[in-house]
């Protein structure tokens, strides 16, 4: 996982259009527990294997905070940090199991009222993990 960190873009550097740069987040089975357990996610699906497989699951897999966290520092590495972040609508899809990669990507659909939407995508070798939008504002630049 590599991140740039923009610090300097504003609102009025967006464009329509503009396609986020891609993040690729290698999903270990460390991340997938370690991330549960810091969001005091103890369902067992979450970090027990075995548990996991007599619930039907193939593995364990990541939860939805965890989900939630990936996409928020994927949208914020690109905004830079005086951006922040207003709404998170993410819908869960294909388990993000060990092994395994997430790919974020991610395009500025609407600009208004000093807000910025962001569609976002997360697909994994199984399809899309998690689909949804991101809602961005930034201060203006006198605030800064």
């Amino acid at each position: 996982m590599t991140a740039t960190v923009d610090t300097a873009r504003g609102y009025g550097d967006v464009a329509v259009g503009e396609n986020l740069p891609e993040l690729t987040i290698p999903l270990t089975r460390t991340l997938i527990v370690a991330t549960a357990l810091a969001t005091r996610d103890f369902q067992d699906v979450h970090h027990d294997p075995a548990l996991a497989v007599a619930r039907g699951s193939k593995d364990v897999f990541m939860n939805i905070l965890t989900t939630n966290g990936l996409v928020g520092r994927f949208v914020t590495d690109w905004a830079g940090a005086h951006a922040s972040l207003r709404r998170i609508a993410v819908r869960l899809g294909a388990p993000n199991y060990p092994g395994d990669v997430m790919t974020l990507t991610g395009e500025v659909i609407t600009k208004d009222d000093g807000l910025v939407t962001v569609k976002v995508r997360g697909a994994n070798s199984l399809g899309d993990h998690a689909t949804g939008t991101v809602v961005v504002a930034w201060p203006a630049r006198g605030d800064l």
